[in-house]
């Protein structure tokens, strides 16, 4: 007798709703708050990375718990005060990659299954969070846009690592696109261009050059093959030919050093002390490495660097803004989201 085998009725298949596309913005991050505790727990998790600072031991971790954090935190927390947004009480780095998200989502509402979002890389909110903010809202691709104009190991690359990990536990795991570097975008580079032209404008006086600072780096770094440093350079260059300007009126320097080693030179801080000594009086700076103002523009620039060139004899010293969200700017991160996303839009 044959056995008799049921037939398993048809369900049909239910399809699924059409799946959107995010799109996180990222830049570095920032403390909570503007005070020893909070700095202490931005600077942790900072310079607890294996990417910032590569020798990461033993020795390091005791210099870390035992020094550093014993005495930095206070010391920054000072300087984040004079920067501080008030008003929203939190730093203008979060107010300003707030703004260009909202201005981004803005300027692409046509796609209208394209959601935009924000995160920071060290401090909150957490790339994790909004990357399941972003699944939560039915995002099954995500364009990850790490604020950086030039690649390093140490800003770009930690970005990429954060993703992963907040996807490495996840069930369904979206896809994963990220931005590249943009340092020679022309849409950048018009916009740097058009920024500083318009900040001259805007002055009493005509600036005897222009000196362009870039974020340091340890220069063990670059001799293991980190591009940032070409990058840097390239992206001068475009824009001493965009704007007609040679090495001595478009100079390039690096700031923040940090700890005893070598770092990218020349320096902005021994270069500004010393053009002023040699008799320079009038000085403006730009910082075309950073997407958006933050302590390092703010305050280590217009302040610090205001004071040394000041004290050294200089007279006249102005800060360029950074990009931030002005209309030059958002353009041209427009123009890099929308390259990046066809295929998916």
């Amino acid at each position: 007798m044959n056995a008799v085998i049921p037939i398993e009725k048809h369900r049909p298949v239910t399809q699924p709703a059409q799946s959107r596309v995010g799109v996180l913005l990222v830049n570095l991050g920032t403390p909570d708050t503007a005070d020893a505790k909070g700095v202490r727990v931005y600077l942790r998790e900072f310079l607890s990375d294996p990417r910032v600072i590569e020798n990461n031991g033993l020795i390091w971790q005791i210099i870390l718990n035992g020094i550093v954090l014993q005495i930095r935190p206070a010391k920054k927390a000072k300087d984040y005060l004079k920067i501080w947004n008030i008003e929203k009480n939190e730093s203008p780095l979060k107010t300003i990659t707030r703004a260009q998200a909202e201005k981004l989502a803005a300027s692409i509402a046509d796609q209208k299954h394209v959601v935009v979002d924000w995160g920071m890389r060290y401090g909150n909110p957490s790339i994790k969070s909004r990357i399941d903010a972003l699944t939560a809202q039915g995002c099954d691709r995500i364009l990850v846009v790490p604020l950086y104009p030039q690649y390093s190991a140490s800003t770009s690359a930690t970005v990429v690592d954060k993703v992963a990990l907040a996807l490495k536990d996840m069930r369904a795991q979206p896809t994963v696109r990220f931005t590249p570097p943009y340092y020679d975008e022309p849409g950048y580079i018009d916009a740097l261009a058009d920024s500083i032209e318009q900040h001259l404008a805007t002055l009493s006086f005509k600036p005897e050059t222009i000196l362009a600072s870039f974020h340091g780096m340890p220069q063990s770094y670059i001799d293991k093959g980190d591009p940032y440093q070409a990058q840097c350079i390239a992206t001068i260059e475009a824009l001493r030919r965009r704007m007609g300007r040679d090495e001595k009126s478009l100079m390039l320097t690096f700031q923040s050093r940090f700890g005893y080693q070598k770092w990218l030179q020349p320096y902005t801080d021994k270069t500004i002390a010393q053009l002023a000594k040699d008799g320079m009086r009038k000085m403006v700076v730009v910082t075309p490495g950073f997407s958006a103002d933050c302590l390092e523009t703010l305050e280590e620039i217009a302040q610090e660097n205001a004071e040394i060139f000041h004290e050294n004899g200089g007279e006249e010293f102005s800060a360029v803004p950074c990009l931030n969200d002005s209309d030059a700017g958002m353009d041209a991160i427009r123009q890099l989201v929308l390259r990046e996303l066809q295929g998916w839009i």
